[in-house]
Order: C-alpha cells, then structure tokens, then sequence
C-alpha cells in the first residue's frame, strides 16, 4: 500500500472510524500471533508420539514393491485420524481423503519405501533388517534417503491439520506412495486413476530431505528442481579371438574404450552449455581371459538432464556414436551395436511451478521465519514426484527440501572443509527431532495457506 506525500484534513468521523479500524486490526495482528503459537505448541505435543512412529519406521524398513507392512502402517494412522482410506492403491499405495467443506483440492505426498544398504550409523534404534535381493543375495535394508523422515512428517501433518480444521476448507487428500527409489510408484499410481478415481488435485507439494541443510531450515527451488533420469544399456559387439592375432578380430573392448570417450563430446560438444546435462557410463563389462578378445562388452549409462528435448538429444545421439564407431570398424549390420532404453525406469524431472513455489516460499518464511528459508540449487538427483505435474490436468507442484544434517555437525564441516554423509550413504543420520518438527510445521502451514488461498 503506498501512502500520497502530501497530507490532508481528516474528517472527526473518519478519524474515528480509521481509529476502530486500527485496533480491528491489531486485534487481529495479534490473534494471528496468539493463533501461530497454539500452532507451534500443538506440533510440540504431537512430537513424542511422532518420533516413536520415526523410530519404529526406521528400524523396519522395506524394499520397493516389498511395503506391505509400512503400507498398512500408513492406512492405520489415516484412519485412526478419521480420513476415508483405499489401500494396496498401484501396488502398496494409500490414498487417505478427508473433505472439509467446499474449497481446494491439495494433494501431499510422501514415500515410503528402503533401499539395499546395510546401516552402520551406530544408532540405537538403527535398522538391523535383512532380505534376500533378485539374485538371491542377502542385502541390508535401510531408510537412506529419509522416507522415514518423509513419511513421519506426513502423519504430523496430517494430524495437525485436522487438529485445526475448523481453520481451513476443502478437499486434503494424502498420498503414500511406494517404490519412488526404482521410479515405479507414481507410474503405478497415476495408471490406476490416482487422478480420475479422486477429487483431481488444485496444488500437490511434497517434502524431500537434505543432506547439505542444517536441521531447522528448509530450501526452496522455483522451476527445475529435480532431473529427467534414464538408465540406458549399450551392447558393443565384435568378432573375436586370440588376443595374440588381433588383426583376425574386430576388438570391442576397444570400441567401447572409443565409445566411452566419444558419449562424452554429447554434453560438451553437442548439447548447449546453457543446458545442463550428464551422460556417466557407471559400468563395463566384457572379455573373460587375458589373451581372448571377446564378441561383446556391455555398458551401463545413467543420463540426467532437466529439459525434455535435452533427454531426447541425448538419446539420439547415444544411437547415432554408437553405430557410427562400428562402422567405422567395419562391423556388417547384424553386428551393430543395441542400445537400449529402460522405458521402466525412466524419471521426468521435477518442475516446481513458480508460482506455487512462491507460495510455498512465503507460507515456510511466515511459519519458520525467513532466516530459516533457503534458496537451494537444482540437483542432478531424480524424484518420480515430478510425474504428477506432467499429467494431462498439468497440476502445479512443489517439493522442497527439508534440511535434516544436526546443526553442530553441520558447523563443523563447514568449519573442517570435511564432507557429510550423504543422502543414500549407510552413515546418514538425520537429526530427527528437529527436521520432523520443522517438516510438520513447514508443512501445515503451507497447505492451511493453500487451502485458503492467502498468497
């Protein structure tokens, strides 16, 4: 509001009417005030049992498309607080809905399930899970990512906001959903009619945990947040034989030593510098023995990038390099090389809509202060949250990081130039208490403002 420079009479009644307004006003200033700190002294009531349900959840965890037992966990606490719950919902998903008068349709979503890491956090209430994996091998199982922290903050969330649902109107509409760390959950999800068989959402936010953030802060990322991410095969073929006659042979190991270096002229010389992109090969194999050129070698490749036409790019030239070095090598047809794409698990990246970024932004700033936001830079990382901003209904959606490193620790590296655990290491230990609270109280601030549309 902007005030005219110059100044002018004021009518006896106006003046008395501006003088009632004021103090309306400062009432309201101050119930606005009173109402924040019942909120913050709610959550703190709420903070036993959530870190018992922390604790439990982390010490259990489980595989992607193995969630049962933390599926049914999720379905308990949703109806325990009164929310209509589907089940087993794309796979071990579970939709919690709970409509509270005419208003907007807000989607919060979490995940819930572990990776294969063997913890040695030396917590005590550290995961001492086991299972076998595909190939029949015993592997730990353990909450590195911080779906725990996720899925705890998602119930306090809940609980708090129908703790104050006299305060806001509208449709909430809770969504845990498993298998995100193989980039199958909201694929399955949204296949079922997540969006169709549901109130279609108006807004969909999500939290995610850092490693690189003191517990008690939280970042916020306006447009690409997350990247698009493919897992791509390339199958090298040659003629083989000994290795003492290798001009008899057609070498692949050496075609793939070609090829390796030659992927990487894509994002330096192919791909604009002002689009940011990665092609890693992460592995290769081939050959058996030392003196035997083999007929094959495989590579493994994981591509990362934030614009789809990039992906695209990308992938086109993967096929063109590839088969262009094996003609160059005199390969005929039937030995070129395949190159293959896993459709399966390929992950859009994640765009956080600006402008709901901004309300997410201003309601964290309102709830935490702004001392406690950050602005935090894309990551190469990939999250199938992403998938529910890129369905025909192209809902506006916004994830943000919640920062979970223990602010001590945090100081000292800072201080040391020493590195932290990262999220995925077998040493990430959240500072717990601190990030739920502050993802709880993130959290239900900003959908209460969504629901009532106050940005």
């Amino acid at each position: 509001m902007k005030l005219s420079a110059g100044f002018a009479v004021i009518p006896k009644a106006l003046s008395i009417s501006l003088a009632v307004a004021t103090m309306i006003g400062s009432s309201s200033i101050v119930s606005v005030s009173a109402q924040a700190e019942n909120f913050d002294a709610s959550v703190m009531k709420s903070m036993p049992k959530l870190e018992q349900l922390y604790t439990h959840l982390h010490q259990y965890p489980e595989l992607s498309y193995q969630e049962k037992n933390t599926s049914a966990r999720m379905a308990k606490e949703l109806s325990q607080l009164g929310f209509d719950v589907t089940d087993n919902f794309g796979g071990y998903g579970v939709v919690g809905i709970y409509k509270n008068g005419t208003g907007p349709v807000l989607m919060i979503r979490a995940d819930i399930d572990g990776l294969p890491i063997i913890e040695q956090t030396g917590k005590s209430y550290a995961s001492k899970v086991t299972t076998l994996d595909e190939h029949n091998n015993t592997v730990g199982i353990m909450h590195g990512c911080g779906h725990d922290i996720h899925m705890t903050s998602f119930i306090g969330t809940a609980e708090q906001l129908m703790k104050h649902k006299a305060d806001w109107k509208g449709t909430l509409m809770m969504v845990a959903q498993p298998a995100e760390e193989v980039g199958g959950g909201a694929k399955a999800m949204l296949k079922q009619g997540l969006f169709s068989q549901f109130p279609t959402p108006d807004n969909v936010i999500g939290l995610h945990v850092s490693a690189g953030i003191p517990a008690g802060k939280v970042g916020v990322v306006s447009g690409y947040a997350l990247a698009n991410v493919d897992s791509v095969d390339i199958t090298i073929k040659g003629k083989s034989g000994h290795g003492a006659y290798p001009h008899l042979t057609i070498d692949p190991v050496v075609l793939a030593a070609r090829t390796v270096l030659a992927l990487q002229t894509i994002p330096s010389r192919e791909v604009s510098p002002l689009e940011p992109n990665v092609v890693t090969v992460g592995s290769i194999h081939g050959g058996s023995k030392h003196n035997i050129i083999s007929n094959q070698v495989k590579l493994q490749l994981t591509l990362r990038s934030y614009n789809p036409e990039v992906r695209e790019q990308q992938i086109a030239a993967i096929k063109r390099i590839t088969k262009g070095i094996a003609i160059s090598a005199g390969l005929p047809d039937e030995l070129m090389p395949e190159v293959y794409v896993h459709d399966d698990e390929t992950i859009p990246s994640t765009y956080n809509e600006p402008q709901l970024a901004a309300k997410v932004q201003a309601s964290i700033e309102t709830e935490l202060g702004k001392q406690n936001v950050v602005i935090a830079p894309p990551v190469m990382a990939g999250e199938d949250f992403g998938l529910y901003g890129r369905t025909d209904q192209n809902v506006p959606i916004t994830l943000f990081w919640l920062g979970a490193v223990e602010p001590a620790a945090y100081q000292a590296s800072l201080d040391s130039g020493e590195g932290l655990p990262s999220l995925h290491s077998s040493l990430f230990a959240p500072d717990y208490p601190l990030t739920i609270k502050t993802g709880v109280r993130a959290m239900t601030r900003t959908a209460m403002d969504l629901f009532n549309q106050k940005q």
